[in-house]
């Protein structure tokens, strides 16, 4: 999990409107969570559906900050 994580972070993190990366669930079985600022249908369409077997869910969270 860890390695597919690193590699979509890889992947999406300099793409303008993602703002996040994470080891998530969807439909009780693991994936790789890209967070979004905003809907993008053009940037969803860039962002990757797997890394090393592992499925991809997107969701928009709004901006992000660290505290």
């Amino acid at each position: 999990m860890e390695r597919a994580r690193r590699q979509v972070t890889r992947k999406v993190m300099g793409m303008k409107g993602v703002v996040g990366t994470a080891i998530g669930l969807r439909r009780g079985k693991p994936c790789i969570k890209v967070y979004l600022e905003k809907e993008d249908e053009g940037l969803r369409r860039r962002l990757p559906r797997s890394a090393a077997g592992v499925d991809v869910d997107v969701e928009v969270t709004g901006g992000m900050r660290r505290l």
